[in-house]
């Protein structure tokens, strides 16, 4: 980022600009049409798009012709060819789905292969105690898919039926009676005699492929294939598939000039079994050190639910360690061999690695790009997991699918884009793709062209197809700059954050949070992220100076808690332990919630383990900097007791967010009054109280960054203590500003004052909206008075010319109209149904003066406003006012507003079947418009 004192932010570069989900009819493209839309998202800000073959909107897939234009033919790799080429020629980058739409597949497999994705069914029969089962071995209780022929039996076991043992879903099971009987069975059958006294089940387990398509197909002829997500076998039958068809010399001289990564969407292998590969026994034998086939009973599922349990500790620790074994698997076969594939052909690899029961912080620690959602994601937590294995891992890019709303087609705006992933940013997110910018067209589709997820199941589908075809796109460059500025902050060198919270199931997507501090620490100021148990094996994983990763997130203190995923047991393996042990002997700080005196390993334990880890925590405890609680209330204490507290801290319990970035001796902090999650309620009110922010370098001066206009300005009232600055935050529901903290020239402040004050070069002015005496007091102490003239009263704006560009199915058309009254344009008769660009002009006389801000009030989408022929700075789509005091002359001044809408209100006339049923959308400029005068004058600081 540029030093505080230049120019600031003004255009980021294309590196840290929003992306877009680029959808294409699989390869039914033409490759000048993919240049033009390469053009069309360079021209208006973003740095470039993820190609994915996605079209959930044709229902007949056959008319994009699967066999000459499908995923991976000849014509695919020419329009991927047109857009690496175009990209580099832009400047962009161009990121590439690892298989059509989602899980990974190609069409180089069958279901019946080793490489397909995999599933173990079970089956079960009842045995009366003293009975024979003479005849077939059960058949499994979810049939299998279509096109699945082949199946193999695994095991067949026996296992008595123990009511003591049931819960409120599952059959209880007495694990001492399990009987392996797999030798028995022969040609499919079994003969066996249940010994006597109570009821038993028997059991089969056959592994088959799970006939799981990548999603909205067929995307290709022959079909493609999700493979198998935990075998080697199935990430070399997608690097064979990319290595013959795909990577042309072309397209990988291409990749080396403008390629991106290679995206992976999330891990959603659908099966009503149980996930699996064919190697998972060996493999859990291997890593845990135990067979699996006695657990088999407690871990099979039946439509995602587990069905049977042991008693309820041995039952946990199974589970926990198979899932421990299949995460492995993930991250190891798949997400590492993925990596190194991708880097051995010019591409990083970007992948949302979540959707079962794995460790996704794992993940993010091995992918250079791990990446969330603002559809699935609950929470802010969901993303602070993804962030602790990105910062433990030393890696830049937290990326976000971002703003697929359902039933958000073509009504979606720029204004709630920016309200939801305002706070995101806060959680550690610092790259967002937008879903998305579907290619213009494709058999059949209706105006206003192709869009991938709409209709969809012939309903309005999930938002939103950006581009030239919608009539805000005109003012997107504004928006894509103050992404980009946002972006370019949060990749400012590294993220500072206060706590580490320990999980023992890496997991995400879940809408967990973190006890005490996503209740009570982060309204406070403090910030945190989630790390798992491999995170502590990672060369980061040192203390010095009392701080864990201190040449990454630098956290003050680790926080432990029990197991959020299996009832807050208090459970830790021991080698976690044991690195915990010497963290803290090496000066870390660590709070323990919850009573740690029976701790317990996750797993099945082996002779003495748990032992070992209580004698491990017991001497832990005994350490002055170890604190153990036993209720989140006294968490405060033990911080307070430790001599912490967040790098910013609030004056009073806020929603305002924070996220901290330390580049040598420079902080920056991005701040937004947010949410935790969306659905939170009662909505975020404004806010407006000091923040205290802890700056590296004790000489440094704040700096505000306006991130609509790149520009900033140094800060002028605060306080300076030490390694402290306090500064007066004030932001609407969902605004965001960023300070930073840095040197600069030696200007005036003051530490509090009745106005507001700005620094212009070595004066500090006092601005206010009324004439009066405005007290300061000045940084050494002294209170001065300043006297602000008269201020003309307030103007509202009433009389307007409205000339209106209607965007119709037949090209555009134009309405000219007189308003006395502002008002939204579906109570404009004829307007009722109209979507485009509006132009708002009036006159006002201006007798001059200090300046004035034009207050838009309430504005529908997004708008630009230009005084006398000149363009103002970008307004904010959130609180759109903007001081236009610079641009005012005496006399007569034009003042033009121009408003962009979504093609909501269009379309529900145009194409009723889909979009008949949406609500009308009050577009327009709305108002009340008001110009509000100020005065200005000169404080006296000597």
């Amino acid at each position: 980022p540029a030093a505080p004192g230049a120019a600031g932010f003004p255009r980021p570069g294309a590196a840290v600009r929003p992306r877009f989900r680029w959808w294409w009819p699989d390869g039914l493209v033409d490759p000048a049409e993919i240049r033009r839309e390469i053009d069309q998202m360079a021209d208006a800000g973003f740095g470039g798009g993820e190609i994915s073959a996605v079209h959930h909107s044709i229902k007949d897939a056959s008319v994009l012709d699967p066999a000459g234009h499908g995923w991976g033919t000849a014509a695919w790799v020419a329009g991927v060819e047109a857009a690496l080429d175009q990209a580099d020629r832009r400047g962009l980058t161009v990121d590439l789905t690892i298989g059509p739409a989602w899980p990974a597949a190609v069409p180089t497999i069958t279901p019946d292969d080793d490489a397909a994705v995999q599933e173990l069914a079970y089956g079960t029969a009842a045995v009366a105690g003293g009975a024979t089962h003479d005849g077939p071995v059960p058949e499994p209780v979810a049939a299998a898919a279509k096109g699945v022929t082949k199946r193999t039996l695994v095991a067949v076991h026996a296992v008595k039926i123990d009511t003591a043992n049931a819960t409120r879903k599952e059959t209880g099971l007495d694990f001492a009676s399990f009987t392996d009987l797999t030798d028995r069975a022969k040609d499919g059958r079994i003969t066996w005699t249940a010994p006597a006294g109570g009821d038993w089940l028997l059991f089969s387990y056959w592994r088959r492929g799970s006939g799981q398509q990548p999603e909205g197909g067929p995307h290709s002829s022959p079909d493609s294939w999700v493979v198998d997500h935990f075998s080697k076998a199935g990430t070399r039958a997608v690097t064979a598939f990319w290595e013959a068809r795909l990577l042309t010399p072309r397209v990988r001289k291409l990749i080396k000039k403008a390629g991106g990564t290679l995206f992976e969407d999330s891990i959603e292998l659908e099966t009503p079994a149980l996930n699996w590969t064919p190697d998972l026994p060996a493999e859990f034998k291997r890593r845990r050190g135990y067979d699996l086939a006695p657990y088999l009973p407690v871990i099979v599922l039946n439509k995602e639910n587990t069905v049977y349990s042991y008693e309820a500790d041995r039952t946990a620790q199974a589970r926990h360690d198979f899932w421990l074994t299949v995460s492995d698997l993930l991250n190891e076969y798949h997400f590492e061999a993925l990596r190194t594939w991708a880097h051995s052909v010019g591409l990083e690899l970007r992948a949302q690695p979540y959707g079962l029961s794995t460790d996704a912080i794992r993940s993010a620690a091995i992918l250079d790009v791990p990446e969330g959602e603002s559809l699935g994601f609950k929470n802010l937590d969901d993303y602070r997991a993804l962030a602790g294995g990105r910062d433990m891992a030393g890696r830049e890019l937290l990326s976000c699918e971002a703003g697929a709303y359902q039933g958000g087609a073509y009504n979606t705006t720029w204004d709630k884009l920016l309200r939801t992933m305002g706070g995101a940013y806060a959680a550690g997110l610092n790259q967002t793709v937008f879903h998305g910018f579907s290619y213009a067209t494709a058999p059949g589709a209706a105006w206003p062209g192709f869009a991938a997820f709409t209709p969809y199941n012939g309903g309005i589908g999930f938002a939103e197809s950006w581009g030239p075809r919608q009539p805000t796109w005109r003012h997107a460059p504004d928006i894509a700059a103050y992404l980009g500025r946002v972006h370019q902050t949060m990749r400012a060198g590294k993220s500072r954050i206060d706590v580490a919270v320990f999980r023992q199931k890496g997991y995400t997507k879940t809408g967990i949070g973190a006890g005490w501090f996503t209740k009570y620490g982060v309204p406070l100021g403090w910030t945190h992220q989630m790390i798992s148990a491999p995170l502590l094996d990672l060369p980061s994983a040192k203390v010095r100076d009392g701080r864990l990763a201190p040449d990454g997130p630098a956290y003050q203190v680790l926080f432990v808690e029990g197991d959020r995923f299996n009832g807050n047991a208090c459970t830790l393996p021991l080698d976690t332990a044991r690195t915990m042990l010497r963290f803290a002997k090496a000066g870390l700080p660590l709070i323990f919630l919850g009573d740690w005196s029976a701790a317990t390993v996750p797993g099945i334990p082996k002779d003495g383990e748990n032992d070992a880890l209580r004698a491990v925590i017991k001497e832990m405890f005994a350490l002055p900097r170890v604190k153990n609680v036993a209720v989140e209330t006294d968490v405060q204490g033990a911080l307070d007791a430790l001599g912490l507290r967040p790098e910013a801290s609030y004056a009073q319990s806020s929603t305002l967010l924070n996220a901290h970035r330390r580049d040598g001796r420079v902080d920056y902090f991005y701040l937004c009054n947010g949410k935790h999650a969306e659905t939170v309620k009662p909505p975020v009110a404004a806010i407006d109280h000091e923040v205290s922010f802890t700056r590296a370098d004790r000489k440094a001066v704040p700096y505000r960054l306006d991130l609509w206009t790149g520009e900033t300005e140094p800060v002028a009232v605060y306080k300076a203590d030490g390694d402290t600055v306090t500064v007066r935050i004030a932001l609407q529901p969902s605004e965001a500003t960023v300070i930073i903290l840095a040197r600069g020239g030696h200007h005036p402040s003051a530490t509090a004052s009745q106005a507001e004050v700005r620094v212009d070069g070595q004066r500090l002015v006092a601005r206010a909206t009324a004439a009066g005496a405005y007290a300061t007091t000045l940084a050494d102490g002294r209170t001065v008075t300043t006297a602000i003239g008269a201020v003309p009263a307030a103007q509202t704006l009433t009389s307007w010319r409205l000339r209106v560009e209607d965007m119709t199915p037949d090209g555009t058309k134009s309405h000219d109209l007189a308003l006395d009254a502002l008002k939204a344009w579906p109570d404009i008769p004829e307007l009722a149904d109209v979507s485009g660009i509006g132009t708002y002009t009036t006159t006002v006389t201006w007798d001059g003066g200090a300046g004035a801000v034009l207050d838009l009030g309430e504005v529908f989408d997004t708008c630009r406003v230009s005084v006398n022929g000149r363009r103002v700075p970008p307004v904010s789509v959130l609180y759109p006012a903007v001081d236009i005091g610079p641009y005012l002359r005496r006399g007569a001044n034009t003042i033009e507003v121009e408003v962009a809408t979504t093609l909501n209100n269009r379309l529900r006339v145009s194409d009723p079947g889909v979009y008949g049923g949406a609500s009308r959308q009050a577009y327009g400029l709305i108002g009340p418009v008001r110009l509000v005068p100020y005065g200005e004058a000169v404080i006296r600081t000597r």
